[in-house]
C-alpha cells in the first residue's frame, strides 16, 4: 500500500506544481522557468504513472482492491500531467517561431485603437521580414474568409463572435468594419490584441483577422488557433 499512496503522493504533487507554473509566471518568474517546470513536473508525473501501472498488476494479481484502486486514481493524474506536458512541448516544438499571424498576408489589418495598450510590450506590430513565409509555412490553412452578406450586416455577427470567445472589444466602428480587442489566456495571463476587418466584396463581406502577442518570440499556435476559433464561430452564427 505504501508504494502506491507513494505513486499517488508524486503524481498528486506534479500536477499541482503544473498547475502553478501559469501564476507563478504572472507573479513574476520568467516564461522559460516557468516551461521547464510544465516539462520536468509531467517527465516526472509520467515516470510515477508508470509505477503505478506495475503496482496495479500487482495488486490486481494480489486480489488488493483498495491498493489497486489507489494506482489507479495515481495512473490517471499521472498520465493527465504528462499528457499536458507532452502536448505543451510539441506545440512549442512545432509551431513557427512567429508571434504574429493574419489571414492577409500582402495587406495584414492595422492596429490603432490597442496601440496606447501596448506601449510597454516588448513586441512590436510591425511585421518583419521573412515572416509571411514562415505563417505559409506553419498554417497554410489561415485565410480570409468570404460571407454573403453585407459588412453592416455581418459587423454584428463578427461582433458577436468575438465577444463569445471572451475577448475585450476596445473599439467595435461599424462604419469602418473595424473591431479591435484584447484577449488574456487564463492559465498564464499572456495578452495578445486582435483586429478585424470587414471590406465589401462583391455582394459580400470579406472579413481579415490579425492577432499578435504581446510577449514571446513564439506563441506555440495561440495566435493561429484564436483566428481559427474566431471563423469557426462566425460561420456558426450564419
Amino acid at each position: 500500500m505504501l508504494w502506491s499512496l507513494l505513486a499517488l503522493g508524486i503524481t498528486a504533487l506534479s500536477l499541482a506544481l503544473l498547475g502553478l507554473a501559469g501564476p507563478a509566471y504572472r507573479l513574476g518568474l520568467s516564461l522559460g522557468s516557468a516551461y521547464q517546470i510544465i516539462i520536468w513536473t509531467s517527465h516526472i508525473a509520467g515516470v510515477a504513472a508508470l509505477g503505478a501501472i506495475a503496482i496495479a498488476v500487482f495488486a490486481y494479481r494480489a486480489r488488493n482492491w483498495m491498493k489497486l484502486a489507489v494506482a489507479g486514481v495515481a495512473i490517471i493524474i499521472g498520465l493527465t500531467s504528462f499528457a499536458i506536458g507532452f502536448n505543451a512541448q510539441l506545440r512549442r516544438e512545432h509551431s513557427p517561431a512567429i508571434h504574429d499571424v493574419t489571414t492577409d498576408l500582402d495587406n495584414p489589418p492595422t492596429f490603432t485603437a490597442v496601440i496606447a495598450r501596448r506601449a510597454n510590450a516588448p513586441n512590436r506590430l510591425d511585421r518583419t521580414q521573412g515572416l509571411a513565409e514562415l505563417q505559409r509555412q506553419g498554417y497554410p490553412d489561415l485565410a480570409p474568409v468570404t460571407i454573403p452578406a453585407r459588412p453592416e450586416q455581418t459587423f454584428d455577427r463578427a461582433l458577436g463572435a468575438a465577444q463569445s470567445l471572451g475577448w475585450e472589444i476596445v473599439t467595435a466602428d461599424k462604419s469602418s468594419g473595424r473591431i479591435e480587442a484584447t484577449h488574456t489566456t487564463r492559465w498564464f495571463g499572456f495578452v495578445d490584441d486582435v483586429v478585424v476587418r470587414l471590406t465589401p466584396w462583391g455582394t459580400g463581406t470579406r472579413i481579415d483577422v490579425r492577432s499578435v502577442s504581446r510577449t514571446g518570440v513564439g506563441d506555440a499556435g495561440r495566435n493561429a488557433d484564436r483566428i481559427r476559433r474566431f471563423i469557426t464561430q462566425l460561420q456558426r452564427s450564419s
